[in-house]
């Protein structure tokens, strides 16, 4: 049986009551929700029963101390990471110690994945289970790898919801959607968009999910000459000719850290006439911004230098310093860390104790 509901405000806002004497500065409130600035990612580990286990503990810790954001893919894992969730979730939901409206459950569709165990012939298993089926047409296929049709992603979303066992999940992302640039036209991209904007607007409709977005690696921080390049306003402007004024594109999720800042410093995108980044445009549209890889999987968790450490007094790790810059970032509403021990999640949320830095600390330490 799926969990009926979704995150919502009150929900959100109850959640935020436990923890506010302990971290004061934690939660946000964006787009109508209370959102924790620091969230559990599920994209690295194997794909085994011995890693189910570590994250199911790691979901679980994580609710306990205070995060309310989950990610994840359908193909991460092979879809093991999703049902990790549902099963940590679950379990403490029945224990009476969370409940479904507090927490924001965000998953991805758009890349084939495996169900659980790689076979031993994935050209085979696709054939089968997608061409075959005639659930995926050979043409929709960009790259060898990646799909964004309506009906493969309603396929894809019903998955995920029985996959998390929920009627609803909170945040639906086209996930990498600049792939589909290697294979197809600038023009057949557009178009393509389009029409996953009008199926998952069916779906927000249909009250499978309550919003959507895109969840990029590229897309948004390159150079708009790069083949990979997207527009966000020109998504913003399909998107509200597909959904209206009130269209239900409301969140981004692009790689931010240290190494990475290209979204708070680089002028990728145009907007009005002029030069933007990425994080400007999110701003200006009130969008859910989720900052990916905030420790460059795991890159950042030592070696930062002195100099740097210093802007950060109160932490103890450079994981945690790299958490804060991102948390800190303005424009940026939560750092998302893939944490696959319960040893991480603890230290890593250790990092909320200390309040972010307003916009005028970040620009005093970092603005140089």
């Amino acid at each position: 049986m799926r969990i009926p509901g979704f995150a919502t405000e009150e929900g959100t806002a109850r959640f935020k009551a436990r923890f506010e004497a302990e971290l004061p500065h934690h939660l946000r409130k964006a787009n109508g929700l209370w959102v924790s600035s620091i969230g559990l990612g599920t994209y690295l580990g194997e794909p085994t029963a011995a890693y189910d286990a570590l994250y199911s503990e790691s979901v679980t810790r994580a609710a306990e101390l205070g995060i309310n954001v989950f990610d994840s893919a359908i193909n991460y894992r092979h879809q093991r990471s999703e049902r990790v969730i549902a099963h940590a979730l679950t379990a403490l939901i029945a224990a009476g110690h969370l409940r479904r409206d507090e927490v924001i459950l965000a998953t991805k569709g758009g890349f084939l994945t495996f169900d659980a165990d790689e076979p031993p012939d994935p050209a085979a298993y696709f054939h089968e289970k997608l061409i075959a089926t005639g659930l995926v047409q050979p043409e929709d296929v960009a790259a060898g790898c990646h799909v964004m049709s309506p009906r493969y992603l309603h396929h894809q979303i019903e998955l995920s919801r029985r996959n998390l066992g929920v009627e609803t999940i909170d945040i639906y992302y086209l996930h990498n959607p600049e792939t589909q640039l290697s294979t197809v036209s600038r023009e057949e991209f557009y178009r393509r968009l389009r029409a996953a904007f009008e199926a998952l607007e069916k779906s927000v409709a249909e009250n499978k999910i309550r919003m959507y977005g895109a969840a990029t690696w590229n897309a948004f921080r390159q150079s708009p000459n790069d083949g990979e390049a997207i527009s966000l306003a020109e998504v913003l402007r399909i998107a509200a000719e597909v959904g209206g004024e009130n269209h239900h594109f409301r969140a981004l999720k692009l790689p931010f850290n240290f190494a990475m800042p290209q979204a708070l410093v680089a002028r990728s995108q145009v907007w009005r006439g002029k030069p933007v980044t990425v994080l400007e445009i999110a701003r200006a549209y009130g969008l859910l911004a989720f900052a990916s890889a905030s420790l460059m999987q795991a890159h950042l968790v030592q070696g930062l230098p002195p100099q740097i450490r210093e802007k950060f007094p109160g932490l103890r790790t450079d994981a945690q310093c790299a958490i804060q810059f991102v948390r800190s970032t303005p424009g940026i509403t939560c750092a998302l860390v893939g944490m696959g021990r319960r040893e991480h999640v603890e230290e890593n949320l250790a990092t909320a104790r200390v309040a972010p830095f307003t916009t005028e600390e970040f620009i005093a330490a970092f603005a140089k």
